[in-house]
């Protein structure tokens, strides 16, 4: 178990974060910084941002900074040779949120990085392929994982699709239903290259409508934007605290059809304006 008494973990649970800042393993110059940011869950990078040669050293860097800090690791896909060394030296450090577990395409790569990590260790699912889209049921059916995230760059590399709104309303909306079918949280979806606030806002607001409920982030200015983009509005927020109220004034009696269906989304609408607030109020 994490030793929580010396290694803080961040005030938005992972099943509930909305920005997930990567940053490169090779600067760890830079991992303080993403600590002190606004982004929900930070995630330190191993695998695609650092050269071959720079694996071991960016390792021993980050497991070095998780003695006292809180983070996940995106490790190194279980096909390449990397993968064991990543888990074995990951295995027990004290800050260790999770893993990001890169190029996922089949159940078994989820279960057996969460059981070589001890079985406690959470993993997040990142799908990025054809194939791993297809297999995503059953990857969020997998022991041991807690999310799934969608690879859209690498994604579209594999299939050549492009990065068009309709190109990738499938493999997000497959995620969604996966994850739906997994009984998994929403689904982090692809990083947002531009930092332009309007792009931003304009993808996190796509996120949003095809029902996914985080997002990766490559930048520490992002973060306050996708947070905001991806969290209940005050209009929600106040339906929802409306909603509520009378459903309990009223008995908590169904009138009609919509009724249990409104239920659901005020309560969830409710659950996720609380946490958040409360975040904020003590961030």
């Amino acid at each position: 178990m994490h030793n929580t008494q010396e290694v803080q973990p961040r005030s938005i649970h992972a099943t509930l974060a909305r920005s997930w800042l990567l940053v490169n393993g090779t600067r760890s110059d830079l991992f303080d910084q993403a600590d002190q940011s606004d982004a929900d869950q930070i995630i330190l990078d191993i695998e695609d941002a650092v050269d071959p040669k720079l694996k071991s050293s960016a390792l021993r860097d980050v497991a070095k900074w998780l003695q006292n800090k809180w983070a996940w690791v995106r490790i190194n896909d279980r096909s390449t040779p990397f993968w064991s060394d990543d888990v074995d030296h990951l295995k027990g450090v004290p800050g260790l949120a999770g893993v990001m577990l890169a190029k996922t395409e089949s159940a078994d790569h989820v279960t057996e990085t969460f059981d070589r990590l001890g079985g406690t260790t959470p993993v997040l699912a990142l799908i990025e392929s054809a194939l791993g889209i297809e297999e995503a049921p059953t990857i969020a059916r997998a022991r041991g994982v807690l999310r799934l995230a969608f690879g859209s760059g690498d994604y579209r590399r594999d299939t050549g699709a492009s990065a068009d709104d309709l190109a990738m309303a499938y493999p997000r909306s497959r995620l969604v239903v996966a994850s739906r079918i997994g009984d998994l949280p929403g689904p982090i979806d692809g990083p947002t290259v531009s930092n332009s606030h309007r792009v931003l806002r304009d993808q996190s607001a796509m996120t949003v409508s095809l029902g996914l409920t985080g997002k990766l982030c490559l930048d520490p200015e992002q973060p306050p934007v996708i947070n905001e983009a991806l969290s209940p509005t005050p209009s929600d927020a106040a339906w929802a605290e409306n909603f509520l109220a009378d459903f309990e004034a009223r008995g908590r009696v169904v009138r009609d059809g919509s009724d249990l269906p409104r239920l659901g989304r005020a309560q969830k609408i409710a659950q996720l304006a609380k946490a958040f607030q409360s975040a904020k109020a003590n961030g």
